[in-house]
């Protein structure tokens, strides 16, 4: 017999996802909030998240990645709003100009994919451990096979960077910080997996030139999946939780261990990039 009291003292899991305003991001939300979930939602197009929030019943902040203050502003607006977070969903993310340059100085797509996200993580990690087993799942992309992450040059700063090396390095630096959650946060009860959900049709080229133009055509459409598709492998993951048994796993959709580049199991290069990250963004 369920004991009735227990059931409804019982926390509800409290799941973060960002990039939730519109594509995989909306479709996981939407999927993942169920009556025993406390869904919050954060993106940077305050009208589309207020659609996602209207059908979900989410709270939704807005913020852009693209300035690390919005950043640190999300990451207390949600410390203040959850005890515990039981998911952490980091989908934000796009293909970019490298010769831009974010307001905070940086290369868009190494801010906006990995040092944003880098830095809300680690500012929520107190909410995450609070949880006693959370998982942190990263949207990750087969991408990353085109990526070669050089520690002293992250900005492009000496090297020429086109867009597809930057966005893979990018997607490479998501399942570095993976493993590197993996190794360090463990004692915390905390999980981490990256996920690359397959090459979808959505907005994800919008602010780069070439890309952009291809992606408002229809012929985004051929050879790619539905956002409903891609975002299956997330629903799935963020269903199942901190599993230890895929922590610092990349998925490619749903396999376990997709392909990766040479340096994703390079244990130097995941310290390093962690070190480097958190001094870029100033914290310990």
């Amino acid at each position: 017999m369920t004991d009735s009291r227990s059931t409804s003292n019982r926390r509800r899991r409290t799941i973060v996802i960002t990039g939730a305003s519109d594509g995989i991001g909306a479709v996981a939300a939407r999927a993942l909030a169920t009556p025993d979930a406390d869904l919050v939602i954060a993106g940077r197009s305050a009208n589309k998240l207020a659609a996602v929030a209207a059908d979900t019943g989410a709270t939704a902040f807005t913020a852009d990645f693209a300035v690390l203050d919005d950043v640190r502003g999300l990451a207390e607006q949600i410390g203040a709003r959850a005890g515990a977070i039981d998911v952490l969903l980091n989908n934000a993310g796009g293909l970019f100009d490298p010769g831009l340059r974010t307001i905070d100085g940086h290369e868009p797509n190494f801010q906006i994919n990995h040092l944003a996200p880098f830095l809300l993580t680690n500012l929520l990690r107190e909410r995450l451990a609070g949880a006693e087993g959370a998982l942190v799942l990263n949207t990750a992309s087969v991408g990353n096979l085109f990526g070669r992450v050089d520690v002293s040059d992250l900005d492009y700063e000496r090297r020429h960077a086109f867009g597809w090396r930057a966005y893979g390095t990018s997607k490479l630096m998501n399942i570095l910080f993976t493993r590197g959650i993996a190794r360090r946060w463990v004692a915390d009860g905390i999980v981490s997996a990256a996920v690359h959900p397959g090459p979808v049709a959505s907005s994800f080229g919008r602010d780069s030139r070439a890309v952009g133009l291809l992606y408002r055509t229809p012929l985004r459409h051929i050879g790619t999946i539905t956002p409903e598709r891609g975002a299956e492998p997330l629903i799935e993951l963020a269903r199942r939780g901190a599993d230890p048994e895929i922590n610092g796993v990349y998925f490619h959709r749903h396999r376990a261990r997709g392909p990766e580049s040479p340096q994703a199991h390079n244990r130097r290069l995941i310290d390093e990039l962690w070190s480097a990250s958190a001094g870029l963004v100033g914290i310990g």
